[in-house]
């Protein structure tokens, strides 16, 4: 990489050694070593050890690491910072400290967050760990992040980002899925037009189990590389997709990832203030079986339902709700629990 930073360059020890040198958190002296860090599919991220500080250092991809073509704005890593500082601002200790940007080179440091005290809550689901009292502090500050956003001219502006929420979101989720699910596309395509067109708050884009580290002061965000100004209902309804199908990775937990839905739902749903609950409940609950038939058939297939059983449990639990939708999360729980329940 040379010193302003490419894209085109893969990131090696010696390159990033002389990235954090040129950001001010190396000297001559100090001994350094770094290592790559794995499980992203997005962006390259590594560990970075010097003396006795360790730091996170992150540089999105031009091309995710999926299966299927899938590409997107690398100027994202921007919108993430700049995410990571909002949300920090409204929220303390809802981010890991910010320690570095290199708005030119496309990356940024941030403080290292080691798992032992950090662990991520995508872990806990998969070891039994299943605390209804994570899912509503998730719900709690993912919302007041809404709320205190909403409406904010400035920060509509500075997350513009309507292409690459797009491009990595939209497409390859819903519009990627409304492909194999012809008889469905019109349904799934105003979903999209929905979605794109509702402009209320600040969203994360990316609020999964494996993005939320579960700290001694609460749940931390992080992957913020879909941030976007514009329908909230999108952030609830993908974390709340998750946890539906948490009940097929670990069937035995179903009826706690099922408490953990209602807490999370519960607390999100009281927290909203800038429009009623009815209509933001709408929208998630039209989200929810898109996105949740999405992580079978789209771009981004969930790693750990691999029964072709399993998958058409999900296909037709979705089909169903997305044909005859419901305004009630509380159905879309029904639905599912009537499902698992029988596994």
């Amino acid at each position: 990489m040379t010193p302003s930073g490419s894209f085109a360059d893969a990131l090696t020890t010696e390159t990033i050694r002389e990235t954090i040198r040129r950001m001010g958190l190396l000297s001559n002296a100090e001994q350094f070593s770094s290592e790559p860090l794995s499980g992203g599919v997005s962006s390259d991220i590594w560990r970075i050890t010097v003396g006795n500080k360790q730091y996170c250092l992150k540089r999105a991809l031009p091309r995710l690491k999926v299966t299927q073509l899938w590409e997107a704005p690398v100027a994202r890593n921007n919108f993430e910072w700049q995410w990571f500082r909002t949300a920090g601002a409204i929220c303390p200790g809802c981010v890991p400290n910010l320690v570095a940007h290199d708005e030119q080179a496309g990356l940024f440091v941030m403080d290292y967050l080691d798992p032992k005290s950090y662990p991520v809550w995508k872990a806990q689901l998969r070891d039994g760990v299943v605390d209804e009292g994570t899912a509503e502090r998730v719900a709690e500050r993912l919302v007041k992040i809404h709320a205190v956003t909403s409406n904010d001219e400035h920060v509509r502006r500075q997350f513009a980002t309507e292409d690459a929420f797009y491009a990595i979101r939209l497409e390859p989720y819903l519009v990627a899925t409304s492909r194999i699910h012809s008889d469905l596309a019109d349904h799934l395509h105003s979903i999209v037009e929905v979605t794109a067109s509702t402009k209320r708050a600040l969203v994360h884009g990316d609020i999964s189990p494996k993005n939320i580290l579960v700290g001694p002061s609460g749940p931390i965000f992080i992957d913020a590389e879909c941030a976007w100004y514009g329908d909230p209902a999108f952030d609830p309804a993908f974390c709340l997709n998750h946890l539906l199908l948490k009940c097929l990775w670990r069937p035995q937990h179903w009826k706690a990832f099922l408490a953990c839905f209602d807490r999370f739902a519960a607390a999100y749903l009281h927290g909203v203030s800038w429009e009623p609950r009815v209509s933001i409940q709408l929208r998630i609950a039209r989200l929810l079986p898109a996105l949740f038939l999405a992580r079978i058939d789209g771009k981004s297939p969930i790693e750990y339902v691999t029964s072709e059983r399993d998958k058409n449990r999900v296909r037709d639990t979705a089909r169903h709700l997305i044909r005859c939708p419901t305004n009630e999360l509380r159905d879309i729980r029904r639905t599912w629990a009537g499902v698992v329940a029988s596994i």
